[in-house]
């Protein structure tokens, strides 16, 4: 502002001198007057250009200092501008971390929660296997690990410890009942008394010996007790054997507590002949179907196989060659022998083409298409038709074990669970069928289609080579009967 004031001040002068000269000029109108003025003019000049070269000089010295100034805040501003975005990347980054560690812990609190839900139902579950001479063995843990869960001021690591040590001695249970095991524990005598004494648990088998020997023999449950009912035998040998085997873990045991239950139970559950016998009169067609299914099967896939080793990629490329030369019957004789059913379809349609080449090639593609896609149509039946049929097993055996509840047999629970497991068993057995079935079937079908599309690009290869073949033998045929009229 200093420097804009003095130099408006310098002009004001400059004017005024002029004015003032011209003025003087006017009035004295002599030589020596103007002579003065001009001089003192002159002298005005040159001040004032000085005064206006120093003038540029502090505007020149002021704008280069205002220029790094200016400098200077831009460069400030630009780091403060790359401060700001890197402290929004950052605080993005920890809220991203934030979010993606509260998504964990939810995920890892959900898994606490599914882990306890299975290791709560693990002791719900092991309690019902327990046999009734082990109840009291096992009664503590299993009431700590049931109780875990429902005690808010336990921590999650304790809950855990007691789960874990119920699962720890599951497992020690299960090592033990493999050579059998031998605890102490009390039972309820014949005479209705509560006898101290040792088990001898082998499989599902528990053996009882009081310790004054009062007592001796098997441990059953017993309705309406926690304790288990000695049932002894009267024969001192058996008796013999079970004290040996409770003291000693070594003796003799000549019975089977399940009267062959479970032996007939280990032959029925490992056989399918069994399971089949089970399912019904509907087992013979679904048998029927299975086997059916399984022929149609098997051959179609040697048949796939052994058209896979006929297959001859050569000879079709020598039938195209061929007829890029405009040579027809060189390309027949080239796949006339070629068991390739593209070649054959081929050869099939040029043999024909004077009559018709499209109908003869649609002939040909239908004509070996036919021989792809026989027996697929019945797969398709069995797929549909095995789990209705496994459907209408279920039917008859539901009626067969309801029938059961207006009659006399109601008293053979056996009966009714028969009539259950019929109508599964023929259910399973349908949907397998067709599960089964619908592998190959798909597979079947994409074959199909392969072939399908492989007869269509070598026909339409075909169609565009003849086409100007065609041209030529019609021209050819068109002259000789023009000859022929013409003789």
């Amino acid at each position: 502002m200093k420097t804009k004031k003095t130099f408006n001040t310098t002009f004001l002068a400059v004017a005024g001198l002029v004015i003032g000269m011209t003025c003087a000029h006017a009035q004295t109108g002599g030589a020596a007057s103007v002579e003065s003025m001009a001089s003192a003019m002159v002298q005005k000049v040159t001040t004032s250009s000085k005064e206006l070269a120093a003038l540029r000089e502090v505007i020149a010295t002021e704008k280069i200092g205002l220029a790094k100034r200016l400098s200077q805040i831009e460069t400030a501003i630009s780091e403060a501008r790359s401060e700001y975005d890197k402290i929004i990347r950052s605080n993005d980054a920890r809220t991203l971390d934030i979010s993606k560690a509260k998504g964990v812990a939810k995920q890892r609190q959900d898994e606490v929660a599914y882990v306890s839900s299975l290791m709560d139902e693990y002791a719900r579950a092991f309690e019902g296997r327990l046999h009734v001479s082990e109840t009291e063995r096992y009664k503590e843990a299993i009431e700590l690990a049931l109780l875990a869960p429902l005690n808010k001021d336990l921590a999650p690591a304790d809950k855990f410890n007691r789960q874990i040590a119920l699962i720890q001695q599951s497992v020690v249970r299960l090592e033990g009942l493999i050579g059998g095991v031998r605890f102490d524990g009390t039972a309820i005598n014949a005479q209705g008394n509560i006898d101290q004494g040792r088990f001898a648990l082998i499989g599902p088998v528990a053996l009882f010996a009081a310790k004054n020997g009062s007592s001796v023999g098997l441990a059953l449950p017993k309705s309406g007790s926690s304790k288990p009912l000695i049932h002894s035998f009267a024969d001192p040998i058996q008796t013999a054997g079970i004290a040996s085997i409770v003291a000693t873990g070594k003796g003799m045991l000549s019975l089977d507590p399940t009267l062959g239950g479970a032996l007939k139970a280990l032959i029925a559950k490992g056989s399918l002949w069994g399971f089949f016998k089970k399912g019904g009169p509907i087992m013979w067609p679904l048998l029927a179907l299975a086997i059916l299914a399984l022929t149609v099967i098997i051959e179609r896939i040697i048949f796939l196989n052994i058209e896979a080793l006929r297959r001859s990629s050569k000879t079709v490329r020598a039938i195209m060659h061929a007829l890029e030369k405009g040579l027809p019957d060189d390309a027949i004789k080239a796949g006339e022998k070629s068991k390739d059913f593209v070649a054959r379809c081929l050869v099939y349609a040029l043999q024909h083409r004077k009559k018709s080449l499209t109908e003869a090639l649609m002939r040909a593609s239908a004509r070996e298409m036919v021989r792809f896609t026989r027996g697929i149509s019945f797969l398709d039946t069995v797929v549909t038709m095995a789990p209705l049929l496994g459907l209408l097993g279920t039917v008859t055996g539901m009626i067969s074990a309801f029938g059961m509840l207006g009659g006399s047999e109601l008293s053979a629970p056996t009966a009714i669970t028969g009539g259950i497991a019929e109508a599964l068993i023929a259910t399973t057995f349908g949907l397998g069928i067709a599960v089964t079935a619908l592998i190959p079937l798909n597979y079947l079908h994409a074959k199909c289609e392969r072939a399908r599309h492989e007869m269509e690009d070598a026909v339409n290869h075909l169609e565009l080579l003849m086409k100007p073949i065609s041209e030529t033998e019609a021209n050819q045929d068109s002259d000789e009967e023009s000859n022929e009229k013409m003789t």
